[in-house]
């Protein structure tokens, strides 16, 4: 899906490449490990309603990778810096895999920006006794194959052909994800306690058969953390409920969203 021409965007010396469609409320999407695939026909459908933005973080896509990007949490700060330089506020916040981490360590902040958070398929916390499946062990064609539950499309996504261009975007993309989430394995064993800290309506979307983050068990333990969230399980689903079940994701997005608006 062709999608708006991205632009770069310098804030405070760091330059990121943005996709933005749309108009209205402002809707953020921040992206997983995997980096920002392109604009997404879940992107495309939001934007029909909303003024979409989509970042490349620092050190992934072609953003900058600056020095200073050592943590998580120095992303979370630089997405500070980036809604204040561009004015934006009430802002409904989406965040997939290692997005959603970050969505909530904004969210965490109680910066007064945003309006609604939804964590999709979500790190940042850890189940004692219930294994993450670790995608820094996965072959490139293995991580494929797992990532979505119809095995033909796993099958297609793990014979594509990358262009040279694009497997430096995904060796890039590697080793930006594994600085920051190496060590502890993607959580923050902080984050679970300052969830409480949440107060804007919260939807919480998980696959049953998510390989990374097990649901029940991951998506139980955010639903229980941030109290009055809101909790959809998609069957027949794996990791990416945005692209593989996109019409019970965009419904889920205008419930919450519209449900913040009464």
């Amino acid at each position: 899906m062709a999608g708006p021409a991205p632009k770069k965007i310098n804030v405070n010396g760091c330059e990121v490449e943005v996709l933005r469609q749309g108009s209205g409320v402002p809707l953020l999407f921040l992206h997983g490990a995997g980096g920002l695939q392109g604009w997404a026909p879940f992107l495309e459908k939001l934007s029909t309603k909303f003024d979409v933005i989509a970042p490349s973080h620092p050190g992934f896509g072609r953003s900058d990778t600056p020095e200073w990007l050592d943590h998580l949490s120095d992303l979370a700060f630089f997405y500070c810096d980036f809604l204040e330089q561009l004015g934006l506020t009430d802002i409904h916040l989406i965040g997939h895999s290692m997005g959603g981490w970050l969505s909530a360590e904004l969210a965490v902040m109680g910066t007064g920006r945003f309006q609604t958070l939804t964590v999709v398929s979500a790190a940042g916390l850890r189940v004692v006794g219930v294994p993450m499946g670790d995608i820094f062990m996965w072959s490139a064609e293995e991580r494929a194959r797992k990532m979505v539950f119809d095995k033909a499309e796993g099958e297609r996504r793990a014979n594509e052909k990358l262009s040279p261009e694009e497997a430096d975007i995904a060796l890039k993309n590697t080793f930006t994800s594994s600085k920051l989430c190496w060590s502890p394995r993607f959580h923050n064993p902080a984050l679970e306690k300052r969830l409480h800290r949440i107060r804007i309506p919260t939807m919480i979307m998980w696959g049953e058969h998510d390989p990374v983050f097990p649901a029940p068990e991951y998506p139980n333990a955010w639903h229980t953390a941030i109290k009055g969230s809101e909790l959809r399980l998609f069957p027949n689903c794996a990791h990416s409920p945005q692209s593989e079940k996109l019409d019970d994701f965009i419904a889920g997005i205008y419930s919450i969203t519209e449900g913040s608006e009464r």
